[in-house]
């Protein structure tokens, strides 16, 4: 049997947390009934410095039960951090540990086909959508082409899948040796290399509350996401700045010959452009080197990622 950790981030999710952890709690239950988890298995909430009751009812349920355990972060850190915090507090102490996210959106009834595949000998089992119904169509059309475009930049993700995946204790031992500062887990996980597999399952609407992430924190995680796994950008720059020179080398040519010809203009709605695209393209350049820049900078820093405040136990 195998001792299994759910860890899951939150973040101002008093609404959904009494139902979501009942239904947790029921579905690890049933897990050891049927022989497939320990006893000793436990669900983690782990809260990333929420302002509303959520750390006042995760005490109440451990409080109330064992098998409910928390982890207290010091201030809020994002999703990626407070899933990271989780995962690497329960390495040394689960054979494996599901991450999923508060809302239950994802299917926990796939733990059990998840739990087959780690028996089967695979390390990490991703949570992979089979469609994308309940999305909008704004939703759906960004977040596939996302994808390819995070695969045209040579980095490789699973594709429609997010935070909702399994790991046995020595991909986890293996991934906490990556010390970044700026984390996209759903790409970096892969990076690992250890025999993996998916399910498919069909995502469900929110349980209570709102999204925790909005447009805006999307898109910061996307370009979190291209930028910390790809360097193509600065490449595109590279081949940009070329393709920009030898153009000018063309436009040279052309008007000496218009010189030498005597067919002058004066051109000055063309030079204004000119001027106000390259102008544009250089610091669209600048920007994205800037971009890199400042990740170096947060890396040398060699900041703590999270800072655990309280962790609940038994």
């Amino acid at each position: 049997m195998t001792k299994l950790y759910i860890a899951v981030p939150c973040y101002n999710e008093e609404e959904v947390l009494p139902d979501s952890s009942a239904r947790l709690f029921d579905r690890m239950n049933r897990l050891i009934d049927g022989g497939m988890i320990t006893p000793d298995s436990r669900i983690v909430f782990i809260d990333d410095g929420s302002t509303d009751r959520t750390w006042e009812l995760i005490e109440k349920l451990h409080a109330h039960h064992p098998m409910f355990c928390g982890i207290k972060l010091s201030r809020n850190r994002g999703h990626q951090n407070a899933l990271m915090a989780g995962l690497m507090t329960l390495k040394d102490e689960a054979d494996a540990v599901i991450s999923i996210d508060a809302d239950l959106q994802d299917d926990i009834e796939v733990f059990d086909e998840m739990l087959c595949k780690l028996d089967e000998g695979c390390d990490v089992v991703y949570g992979v959508r089979s469609k994308r119904d309940t999305d909008t169509f704004f939703k759906r059309f960004t977040a596939e082409g996302y994808y390819k475009i995070l695969e045209k930049m040579g980095a490789k993700v699973i594709f429609n899948h997010a935070d909702f995946r399994l790991m046995s204790r020595r991909a986890l031992q293996a991934f906490a040796q990556y010390g970044e500062v700026n984390l996209f887990l759903r790409g970096m996980v892969p990076l690992v290399g250890y025999r993996s597999d998916i399910v498919t399952y069909e995502r469900s609407e929110r349980l209570a509350g709102e999204s925790k992430y909005p447009l805006k924190k999307m898109l910061s995680l996307a370009w979190e996401g291209i930028t910390s796994l790809s360097t193509k950008p600065i490449k595109f720059v590279t081949r940009l700045g070329l393709i920009i020179f030898l153009i000018s080398i063309v436009m040279l040519l052309y008007f000496f010959i218009r010189f030498l010809c005597g067919a002058t203009v004066t051109g000055w709605a063309s030079l204004a452009v000119s001027i106000w695209a390259i102008g544009g393209l250089q610091l669209l350049a600048i920007g994205i080197i800037g971009e890199y820049i400042g990740k170096i900078y947060l890396e040398t820093k060699r900041r703590p990622r999270y800072i655990i405040e309280t962790y609940l136990k038994d």
